[in-house]
């Protein structure tokens, strides 16, 4: 029984502290990817060029700096607090680990001193031969076996404890380490904080001096954003509905076929019925004549369905299927470091009393970046649109992606894309240094939040 509550006890510590090291490492590769998103946006925001007309895209940039700096500052607290609850269990596995190889040490050390004591380390072969009887001797063998492999086995345990005891306060000092660290990656970050802070009221200063100007500008963007939107939808519900009459006629194509097929089938039949009726015929003639054999009717052969009348759908749904399975995987749109800079819905500008709604996300790229396909699939649609210049749209069985804001394109209607392939170059503004796409996905006619779909 106490065996058995001990290693359900040890079967739950070891659970725990699996849970334990498992949340570290979590926060640990938050923290990494946090630092890497807030070096990025860092870039961008230094690649775009001070003027008028890029204040607000500065102001994205900076208050997306300061909310990943605020959200890495929360991780890099959660890490000290987990680092905390580790440093503490390991000092409490130490002094029991501490404990159990006192106790370990002292009874081996009792149970050598009594061997020595009764001399019979010495005389181990007067000690078997002394026994009364045969059997007693041979108990007395098997004793001395058995104490040997005890006191064997009581050595191994002790280097073990001492090996684990060394690892634990190894596994201390490091934890130490690292929440020293942490403390002080902590003070860096919330100092850089506060001179983003001061680089976001720098900036806002400057805009309000023009903010009639910067309001108009906004809402020329809204006004584009949903004519854009409008062509989108257009464009996507055509494509819907073209690929669902191909289906029905693909549909139809096959229920003829299925029907020829068993109308062969059923004809081949009648005809091998009115020959076996004929057979039987001739054989209860009694005419001594020998009936001349008829002519068999050619029978056209049997045809099989046109394979190709399938691949399409089997294509769509594979597709479909495997893009699905991808979720959260699938690499971002376009080449080299990028942040989105612009979400899914209703973007509210709380300093500009103005809120546009996208259909997808806005993504800041690096000058001269390749947008790219994020799954194979089809280029359905190419078209230019005003302030969005070249646009694609590849369609991914039930699931279409939508590229804006290319100069070059390196693909046309009807191509067949794969994962990452480069569908054209960004454009980027010569005046400004910006270089921005807009992205959209699309399950039929239902626009998706790509965000969740996307690997960053």
């Amino acid at each position: 029984m106490r065996k058995l509550v001990f290693i359900l006890f040890l079967s739950g510590f070891s659970v725990g502290l699996f849970s334990q090291t498992k949340q570290i490492e979590n926060l640990q590769k938050q923290r990494q990817a946090l630092q890497q998103e807030i070096v990025t946006t860092n870039k961008l925001f230094l690649d775009v060029k001070k003027q008028t007309t890029t204040i607000l895209q500065r102001i994205q940039l900076i208050n997306k700096q300061i909310n990943s700096r605020k959200e890495l500052i929360d991780v890099q607290r959660s890490e000290i607090q987990a680092l905390d609850k580790e440093t503490t269990r390991l000092q409490g596995e130490i002094a029991r680990l501490d404990k159990e190889l006192e106790k370990k040490k002292e009874g081996y050390a009792k149970a050598v001193s009594g061997m020595l004591n009764s001399n019979r380390a010495q005389n181990k072969l007067f000690f078997v031969l002394s026994g009364k009887s045969l059997g007693e001797s041979l108990r007395r063998m098997q004793y001395l076996k058995d104490y040997s492999e005890w006191r064997k086995k009581q050595a191994e345990e002790i280097k073990t404890q001492n090996a684990a005891l060394t690892a634990k306060k190894d596994a201390l000092a490091k934890a130490k380490s690292d929440k020293e660290a942490a403390l002080s990656a902590l003070q860096t970050e919330q100092s850089k904080l506060v001179n983003e802070e001061k680089t976001r009221q720098s900036e806002m200063a400057e805009a309000k001096g023009k903010q009639q100007e910067l309001q108009k500008t906004l809402q020329d963007k809204r006004q584009m954003a949903s004519k854009l939107n409008a062509q989108i939808e257009k464009l996507i519900a055509e494509e819907v509905a073209r690929q669902e009459r191909e289906a029905e006629a693909r549909r139809r194509a096959e229920e003829a076929e299925r029907k020829r097929i068993a109308e062969a089938r059923k004809a081949e039949a009648e005809r091998k019925k009115q020959e076996q009726l004929a057979a039987e015929k001739n054989k209860k003639s009694t005419s001594k004549t020998q009936p001349t054999k008829k002519e068999e009717p050619e029978v056209a052969p049997k045809e099989t369905p046109k394979e190709d009348v399938y691949v399409a759908s089997a294509e769509t749904f594979n597709l479909s299927k495997n893009f699905v399975a991808n979720k959260g995987r699938l690499p971002m749109p376009v080449t080299g470091a990028s942040t989105i800079i612009s979400n899914f819905g209703v973007n509210r500008s709380s300093e500009w009393n103005v809120s546009t709604n996208s259909n997808g996300i806005d993504i800041q790229a690096q000058r001269g970046a390749d947008v790219r396909s994020i799954f194979d699939g089809e280029v359905s649609k190419v078209f230019s649109f005003p302030g969005s210049n070249n646009c694609v749209i590849v369609r991914h069985g039930d699931y279409y992606t939508f590229y804006a804001n290319m100069l070059d394109l390196y693909v046309k209607q009807g191509d067949k894309v794969k994962t990452g392939q480069a569908l054209g170059k960004i454009f980027t503004d010569p005046d400004t240094g910006i270089a921005n796409m807009h992205f959209q996905l699309w399950q039929k006619t239902t626009k998706l939040d790509p965000k969740p779909w996307l690997k960053r």
